[in-house]
């Protein structure tokens, strides 16, 4: 979505399978540092995957599975799938820090202090629980720098190698009219002047001049219904020759295409040809869909990251208790997004302003479209995290065309990006330093 500076959390970290288990996948490690008994599953640039680091991911893989009802994978293959992941989370760690990329410390306070909110602690316990499960507290800061600076690293080298030429935009606008064409609705009315069939050519040019006649007339300012009336011989003239409102995919492709553009009341220019005769067009009037005029939302949300303490459907539960606190009149949207948001919007109250569409990833957009106005989401995943939503007003707006191919840019970039993400982490994964090791668990 727009805003992408989001930081990360902690909350949820009390899971079954233990707060050790559940540490950052992203954690660091040098060889001194694996405790008794653990061995290095694979070294990665200057750090290393420890084995029961790939068992903890294994374990999390698989109930994931459980818990999506999905047929239990077989463990080699989720041992692999995630000493995979844990490179790929070495690979990207390793390059951020090499970037130069940066997390300043009072940002990093606000995200551990954040940490500590969310799990019901206090700054001392937090650090205490830490010391419990083996990791101290610097290390557990570090940490959260990682993570911020992957996450940063990846927005901008990703974005970097999306590239989207005025031809693209072209395209995606031309295509997109011609949804909105099918999508019309349109009551024309038509003259016609017929031609039998094998009609030679004089009698053609009769018919034709006909025709022209009658446009010359409309043109020139008579009532088109009253020249249709006389001169038209379409079974509709009687009424002015106005066809009915119909959907555009019910009428003649040749009409469509002959009043392409044209809005309520206005006259087609030249006349049409077609197997039947000439045409004399007119679109009485008109309902659909216009590139440059949107419909745009006023809405709000709340942001919570999953992470290794906070799965996905820990987030969601969270997620539908605050909407029902919401609902039960007990909080305000407004006061949860401050307290528990994870981005740059969290100090408005979640506010996200007023946006045209394409301004978010399909998937917040779909969700923000669904909703009335007043309406609040239940939990809504994006590659950002889970979104709690809510629509608070809507409007027309005519945009310019320059702001129009802007949104174009950015859908265009939308649909482009998980593809330029794995190529760009295949390509580090392939300047990396990658060694395999046999170990046990």
């Amino acid at each position: 979505m727009s805003h992408r500076s989001l930081s990360l959390t902690f909350a949820g970290a009390l899971l079954a399978v233990g707060w050790l288990a559940s540490l950052p996948a992203q954690a660091q490690h040098k060889a001194a540092d694996l405790l008794p008994g653990d061995y290095i599953a694979a070294v990665v640039n200057q750090d290393v995957v420890a084995a029961s680091e790939v068992v903890q991911r294994t374990e999390r893989l698989r109930q994931e599975a459980r818990q999506k009802g999905e047929s239990m994978p077989d463990m080699q293959l989720l041992h692999k799938q995630a000493i995979e992941a844990l490179i790929e989370d070495r690979v990207l760690v390793t390059y951020a820090r090499e970037s130069g990329t940066k997390v300043d410390e009072p940002e990093l306070d606000r995200v551990v202090a954040n940490v500590a909110a969310q799990n019901k602690l206090t700054m001392d316990q937090l650090k205490e629980r830490l010391k419990q499960e083996g990791m101290d507290y610097r290390t557990f800061r570090e940490t959260m720098r990682d993570q911020l600076m992957s996450e940063r690293v990846r927005e901008r080298e990703v974005q970097g190698r999306i590239r989207i030429t005025d031809g693209d935009i072209d395209k995606y606008l031309d295509e997109k009219r011609e949804k909105l064409s099918q999508a019309d609705q349109m009551n024309l009315a038509q003259i016609l002047v017929s031609v039998p069939d094998g009609a030679s050519d004089t009698v053609v040019a009769e018919r034709r001049a006909r025709a022209q006649a009658a446009l010359s007339r409309v043109q020139a300012g008579e009532d088109f219904a009253k020249v249709a009336r006389e001169v038209s011989e379409d079974a509709n003239k009687d009424k002015g020759g106005e066809i009915g409102m119909r959907a555009a995919s019910r009428l003649p492709d040749v009409f469509v295409e002959a009043v392409k553009g044209l809005t309520s009341g206005q006259l087609a220019p030249e006349l049409l040809h077609s197997g039947a005769g000439f045409h004399v067009l007119k679109v009485v009037e008109r309902k659909g869909g216009s590139l440059t005029t949107v419909v745009q939302t006023h809405s709000r949300h709340v942001l919570l990251r999953p992470s290794a303490q906070l799965t996905a459907e820990v987030a969601a539960r969270r997620l539908s208790e605050f909407k029902r606190a919401i609902e039960a009149g007990s909080t305000t949207f407004e006061k949860v997004a401050r307290e528990n948001s994870e981005d740059g919007s969290a100090q408005e109250g979640g506010d996200l302003g007023w946006m045209s569409p394409g301004a978010f990833v399909p998937e917040f957009e779909q969700a923000m479209d669904a909703l009335p106005l007043g309406g609040i989401s239940g939990p809504v995943p994006s590659r950002f995290g889970m979104h709690l939503i809510q629509v608070l007003e809507r409007r027309n707006a005519e945009i310019e065309t320059k702001q129009l191919r802007e949104q174009a840019r950015a859908a265009l970039r939308e649909k482009k990006y998980d593809e330029a993400y794995q190529e760009w982490v295949k390509d580090l994964r392939a300047r990396a330093f990658i060694e395999m090791r046999e170990w046990q668990d």
